[in-house]
């Protein structure tokens, strides 16, 4: 592809005019009454020289500034009315980030505190909005730098990468880890790597997750981001990384080469790039693809006590979601929606994601609270499936081959729309989240929920030509309990992050077998054993696509937290020298089990009825007893088994098999009468027991007997018969 097609258009770019080789600034700001670029030498040293950019029309203002290179460092100042009331907050003291910038150089960790009105105590505002005054401080020196790249030498080492694995929707196995947390106490990882990019390109991180037969690592966010100020003011920091700076660098905090620092000049930003691109590499040569979780509902400014850093100084009204007063819509909870129905903020959401695949080889995102991105001005800020900015990325040659997965709410008005967007997204599934942690963890629960849930929520992607893989089934995210807090706490335990456990989900679904936390009860950890295990086995057996959260393989908890945005320390760190190896074996077996089995993971949607004339149907439900289910029983809550007998093949091919899957939730013994025929158990979640070929089987026939919570998974092989 023609790299001025995914080149952007605004922000600073090397170019030649009239013979002169230079730098072309480009800047959008249609309310701005002046715009300049300020030129540094040094991160930290004055400024030395000030050019005034030119209004071009349609709301850009330019020049092209000779004898500059890559490597340049600048900044922006606009200036216009300060209007609060009308959302007008442009103050040409206060230094700005270009949004086009693709690298930053200099401090990032008290950025927070730079607002752009005057302010006693920024970390303890008091002042009602509307009477905000602009700050006549120069604030260059707190101010980090933009920093001009050559895009072309960019894009060439984005193209070295090595090519994207070629997996098909239905193997895809989506494995959500946070940088630093997954490596930065893993024993194999030399200490100048742990919590880095290079740490995720290791041969020993690598191999863990081909071991679990991982295709597609998910990765928090990675975009250059700040801590907020409430979270200054009580000593911690923004672990998770849901505060995007930068939409087009990586966070430098994740990268060896600058050991976890901001860089202070051109070359160590380059060397935080060099590391991701090389992490990459690593991930697409072992087999994995890498997805990105982006932050497109708001920015790193916040509210109006918040810092003015970029978008609010170069015109708030144009690139947030104004409601009224001058105050921003608040869709996301974090204060300052972005305007998505403007054409130029498409643009930049557009130019950052294209810009990901392009320059770092990136194979998909994943849109925090993606509601927000369908909201459309003109509908009253109501969602819609095709919004501009979605409807963009559908169409874009660079994007519509990428994996794109949305988070279907955000906590706007009528923000939830689970199975709402077009064709060609998958979506977190959060119904199957709760309609599987309810039944296994003894929660209000019918057979009926269990069933649509496991069989990819029919009722929510099956529209419009959408397929099983639609719905991304987690059991467990970055945003709530591990599992092994999910059943050893039944309430949430968030002092540590200083909100007086206000902070986090309530509604967990949760138990905690008898003990709060940690016990040395053999009943406690049998029991606690018994629902990890029937969890898990259900993610990997369920229809869809498979979602693990990196840690609970190995057991990891965070000590009943299920909000650890802001804990950057050993209780969000995966304990890998406590790693729970057994649980790791067990994971990487149903993985296998699921590659193994085409009716685990079936591409199309179950009918009920035959593929063929005469043949069987492709998926059957048996009651507990092992008699077909009838309609009063799907409603019943106070059943607790469950049985499916599904009859196809590969894609495209006749059925070699059929598989029996049993869910029992233990709440007494249970004897199931077993369709004719030999069965080999391949799975049996109560034992920790996979078998992956016929020999390691155990012969079962006539009856299948329950006891404790388990799930099952029988085979019979229709090859000559």
């Amino acid at each position: 592809m023609n790299p001025a097609h995914v080149t952007p258009a605004l922000g600073a770019h090397l170019h030649e005019l009239k013979g002169q080789s230079g730098v072309q600034f480009a800047v959008w700001a249609p309310q701005a009454e002046g715009l300049e670029v300020c030129l540094f030498d040094t991160a930290t040293g004055p400024e030395t020289r000030r050019i005034a950019l030119a209004p071009e029309g349609n709301g850009v203002w330019q020049a092209f500034v000779s004898g500059l290179t890559a490597g340049q460092l600048y900044g922006l100042r606009a200036s216009g009315p300060w209007v609060p009331v009308a959302g007008q907050r442009f103050n040409p003291a206060r230094l700005l980030l270009d949004p086009w910038a693709l690298a930053l150089v200099g401090s990032t960790g008290q950025l927070a505190l730079q607002a752009g009105h005057a302010v006693a105590d920024p970390l303890h505002p008091s002042q009602p909005w509307a009477q905000h005054q602009p700050n006549p401080l120069d604030n260059a020196a707190a101010m980090p730098k933009c920093v001009v790249v050559d895009t072309q030498a960019e894009l060439d080492a984005g193209h070295a990468i090595a090519p994207r694995p070629v997996i098909a929707g239905e193997r895809v196995f989506i494995y959500e880890a946070h940088v630093k947390a997954l490596t930065r106490l893993h024993p194999e990882v030399p200490d100048a790597q742990r919590g880095s990019y290079a740490a995720l390109a290791h041969p020993a991180v690598l191999a863990h997750l081909q071991r679990l037969g991982v295709t597609t690592v998910c990765l928090l966010p990675v975009h250059q981001h700040i801590s907020e100020r409430h979270l200054l003011a009580r000593g911690l920091v923004n672990h998770w990384g849901y505060n995007t700076l930068n939409a087009f660098a990586p966070e430098p905090a994740y990268a060896a080469a600058t050991g976890g620092h901001d860089p202070s000049n051109a070359a160590e930003a380059a060397a935080v790039r060099a590391e991701f691109r090389q992490m990459v590499d690593a991930l697409h040569r072992a087999g994995i693809e890498v997805v990105l979780d982006v932050v497109f509902n708001h920015t790193a400014e916040s509210d109006l006590d918040g810092p003015t850093l970029c978008w609010r100084g170069l015109g708030q009204n144009a690139w947030y979601a104004m409601g009224e007063h001058g105050v921003p819509n608040n869709f996301s909870g974090c204060g300052n929606s972005l305007n998505v129905s403007e054409p130029r903020v498409v643009q930049w959401v557009m130019d950052s994601l294209r810009w990901w695949v392009m320059a770092y080889g990136v194979d998909g995102f994943r849109f925090d609270l993606a509601v927000s991105l369908g909201r459309v001005a003109a509908l009253g800020h109501a969602f819609h499936p095709h919004a501009p900015l979605l409807a963009a990325m559908a169409q874009d040659p660079v994007l519509r081959g990428v994996r794109l997965i949305a988070e279907p709410w955000d906590i706007g008005p009528n923000g939830y729309h689970s199975g709402g967007f077009a064709p060609g997204w998958l979506e977190w599934n959060d119904r199957f989240r709760d309609g599987v942690r309810a039944f296994w963890l003894g929660h209000h629960a019918s057979l009926g929920e269990l069933a649509s849930r496991v069989s990819a929520s029919s009722d929510l992607f099956h529209h419009q030509g959408r397929l099983p893989v639609a719905s991304v089934n987690l059991l467990t995210s970055h945003d709530g309990f591990t599992l092994a807090d999910l059943t050893a706490y039944s309430q949430k335990h968030n002092a540590a992050n200083g909100e007086d456990n206000r902070d986090g989900h309530g509604h967990n679904l949760s138990a905690n077998a008898g003990a709060e936390g940690p016990s040395d009860d053999p009943l406690v950890q049998h029991r606690r054993g018994l629902w990890r295990r029937a969890l898990l086995a259900t993610l990997f057996c369920a229809q869809g696509t498979p979602q693990l959260l990196a840690g609970d393989e190995i057991g990891h908890s965070q000590q009943g937290n299920n909000n650890g945005y802001c804990q950057d320390n050993a209780l969000t760190w995966l304990a890998w020298p406590q790693a729970d190896g057994e649980m790791t074996d067990f994971v990487a077996g149903l993985a296998a089990l699921r590659r193994q089995h085409p009716g685990l993971r079936h591409a199309r949607w179950f009918s009920g009825q035959s593929l063929a004339p005469g043949g069987p149907v492709d998926i059957a439900w048996l009651h507990g007893d092992g008699a077909a289910m009838h309609n009063a029983s799907w409603n019943n809550s106070r059943h607790c088994t469950l049985g499916a007998v599904i009859t196809v093949g590969e894609e495209g091919q006749p059925p070699a098999e059929r598989l029996l899957l049993v869910w029992h939730a233990g709440r007494g013994h249970t004897t199931m009468a077993l369709p004719p025929g030999p069965w080999s158990r391949r799975l049996d979640s109560a034992r920790g027991f996979v078998a992956l070929n016929e020999a390691a089987g155990e012969p079962v026939s006539s009856q299948l007997h329950l006891a404790e919570t388990r799930m099952c998974v029988l085979v019979q092989s229709l090859q000559g018969g």
